[in-house]
């Protein structure tokens, strides 16, 4: 499909009026975003590159003198390479699309729709949000699904600049508002931004992004404050869970029926039921039927705001950020543990990137050997107990990196850094592998592979069928994880659909959930990462079943696994533990992995990770038994913090809703 007239050609001709904005990933400059509007159309071309990826994507959009949209059309490639071509119309009043993910038509269709395509550009999230301003109520059907709002949330004046602008929450779009900033005279965008990671900006004022992203920033907080207020269920004095089966993380077994006793934010005592005659509880909580476990601990998330609520609906209580901007993360955890938002217990990592053509940009990306032990003192200094180390380090530094961290109390671990292997890193003294992708390319990668690029997906996917786990070079490099005590960090379900999603079928990950989800959210899990032909997807299906094999080989050699998933948060980590069943490891050893493990490697075993008296009191009660089927860790009816000296329970059902996500089992209930 051809969008024409192209873009340059309008801006050539003079035809159009352009606006040219600037896409900073942290705040390097990293791509660009031109938008040229004429008469009832507006032309736009995006792209950016960060860590080795971005799109390329172009847009037309069509628009009545009315404000009617007519037509949209887009092409491109997407993020991991994936194909965009997708177009909308309205004519005679039957709306028609077509996707890569679907297709469909409306007779009768009102003028008053807009299009959801399943990937757009900010240019195109800014004419939502004018359309909407124009609207009755400022509300609108979207098609293939959905139901739009608009709020405007404040305003304020950039340095230099002759107008105000607003910041504008547009609901619909996400289980969270999505945020813009326009410009007050005109409501053409000024920026949209994504505080801790970047954003896009008029051309010019590149200088306000800081300021904007606090503003932005303030907005979310306050709606979770108001949420942190009224969501919380307190239990003061003593808390009771009566005859419940619980997990011991450690044993990896289930016991009990016990009563557990919970007071002041800990758990206070496990004893045999009724046995505690005189307690004098102030709440009861009935455990039958139920399993209660320790809070889940993901050891793979990039957290922002948007996270916390879905994962602690999901049971997550603490979690370990592996990479963010430093300064956002400590401010996000200092509210969590005031008691300002609710969330999940915060341990993160140091992460330090090379620099090069092809670096994600974050804090520190030294392109010398002496400004990366600079970051490494930094972070010492503030209290990380571990570095993740990125794509772009540059192989002979990792050595001297590795000893430096150790000098001073930390661990190392990360992504292989390119043109090394797996076992080159553990043999230099990596501590902790990421990503199941690159344990597996140890095997796979020649001596001028590249993976700071693509490759370290694609490479996987079409060679990794071949691999023959029972030879002796897996069962020496695994034999040599065992002997170092090497982490393995999996993320198995960050893959799972890269590997065998095809174009319009349901993420393999979330279909046991979708059904839940806002519409919208469940088309978008029909856009795979990847397109395959028949061919493509048997091959990578192939692959994905030998990654699945080499997970279930290290678990076996008594490898130390860690359960991540640098994905949707809290849905994924559940995903993520029925995996390891799916490979073969048993749920009580998957359920370990998921509590105990991550509290470990996280060096937070004393706090959290088992249900043991003194510990703080971050538990999760499921409606049924996960050690017989690990499907249960799904249906939470409780979840309970120990926060400042107190316990709080959480609703699951209330903090779905509140996402607008359909709850999956009733609340339990809480008698005094």
């Amino acid at each position: 499909m051809k969008l024409l007239p192209p873009l340059f050609a309008l801006l050539l001709a003079g035809a159009a009026q352009a606006q040219t904005y600037t896409v900073l990933c942290a705040k390097a400059v990293c791509g660009q975003l031109r938008v040229a509007e004429s008469a009832g159309r507006l032309d736009v071309d995006y792209n950016y590159r960060n860590n080795g990826r971005g799109p390329d994507q172009k847009e037309v959009l069509e628009i009545a003198p009315d404000g009617t949209w007519t037509g949209y059309r887009t092409e491109g490639v997407s993020t991991y390479g994936a194909r965009i071509d997708e177009r909308f119309e309205l004519k005679d009043g039957r709306a028609s699309w077509r996707s890569p993910v679907d297709q469909g038509e409306r007779q009768d269709a009102g003028r008053d729709l807009v299009y959801l395509p399943v990937q757009a550009s900010p240019a195109w999230a800014a004419r939502i949000a004018q359309t909407l301003l124009q609207r009755p109520g400022q509300r609108a059907t979207a098609l293939p699904v959905g139901q739009l709002g608009i709020e405007r949330v404040q305003a304020l004046k950039p340095a230099s600049a002759g107008f105000e602008v607003g910041l504008y929450a547009v609901e619909g779009l996400d289980l969270e508002p999505a945020y813009l900033w326009l410009r007050e005279d005109n409501h053409t965008l000024f920026a949209k931004i994504d505080p801790g990671w970047g954003g896009t900006l008029l051309q010019g004022f590149e200088a306000e992004m800081d300021r904007l992203s606090d503003a932005q920033k303030t907005a979310q907080l306050a709606r979770l404050e108001r949420l942190a207020r009224t969501l919380p269920r307190p239990l003061p004095g003593l808390t009771v869970i009566e005859g419940v089966r619980w997990f011991d993380s450690q044993a990896a077994v289930l016991r009990g029926p016990s009563d557990v006793y919970v007071y002041e934010g800990r758990i206070a005592a496990i004893a045999q039921p009724g046995s505690l005659g005189n307690a004098g509880p102030a709440q009861r909580i009935s455990g039958k039927g139920r399993t209660l476990l320790p809070g889940f601990v993901d050891m793979h998330t990039h957290l922002d705001a948007s996270a916390l609520l879905l994962n602690l609906a999901s049971g997550v209580t603490a979690v370990r950020d592996v990479g963010n901007s430093n300064a956002d993360l400590a401010e996000l955890r200092g509210r969590i543990e005031r008691g300002e938002v609710l969330g999940p217990r915060i341990a993160a990592n140091g992460f330090i990137e090379g620099k090069s053509p092809f670096s994600s940009q974050a804090d520190f990306v030294p392109d010398n050997l002496v400004d990366a032990l600079a970051a490494i003192d930094w972070y010492a200094a503030h209290g990380y107990r571990q570095l993740k180390l990125y794509n772009s380090i540059r192989p002979e530094w990792v050595k001297p990196m590795v000893a430096h961290a150790r000098s001073l109390g930390l661990r190392t671990g990360g992504h292989v850094p390119a043109f090394m292997t797996a076992r080159e890193a553990v043999e230099a003294g990596y501590d902790e592998l990421h990503h199941i992708n690159q344990v597996t390319l140890n095997f796979l990668v020649g001596k001028g592979d590249d993976t700071r690029t693509l490759l370290r997906f694609n490479l996987v996917g079409d060679k990794a069928a071949d691999l023959k786990l029972n030879d002796r070079r897996t069962q020496e490099f695994i034999a040599l994880l065992k002997k170092k005590g090497t982490v393995v960090d999996a993320t198995m379900t960050a893959f799972e659909a890269q590997y065998t999603q095809r174009q319009g079928q349901p993420n393999p990950s979330y279909t046991m959930v979708a059904a839940n989800l806002p519409a919208v959210v469940q088309r978008s899990f029909l856009s795979a990462e990847v397109d395959m032909d028949d061919a493509k997807a048997r091959r990578w299906g192939a692959s994905w079943k030998v990654m699945m094999d080499l997970l279930r080989r290290m678990h076996a050699a008594g490898i130390p696994l860690v359960a991540g998933t640098d994905a949707t948060p809290g849905l994924a980590l559940q995903r993520e533990l029925e995996l390891y069943v799916q490979a073969g490891i048993p749920p009580a050893q998957a359920l370990k992995i998921g509590t105990w493990n991550g509290a470990k490697y996280s060096d937070r075993l004393s706090e959290i990770g088992s249900i043991e008296r003194g510990k703080r009191a971050d538990l999760v009660l499921v409606d049924g038994d996960p050690v017989a089927d690990i499907r249960a860790i799904r249906r939470i009816a409780l979840v309970i913090q120990g926060q400042n000296n107190e316990t709080r329970a959480l609703l699951p059902s209330a903090l779905y809703q509140a996402m607008g996500i359909q709850p999956f089992v009733p609340a339990a209930e809480i008698t005094k």
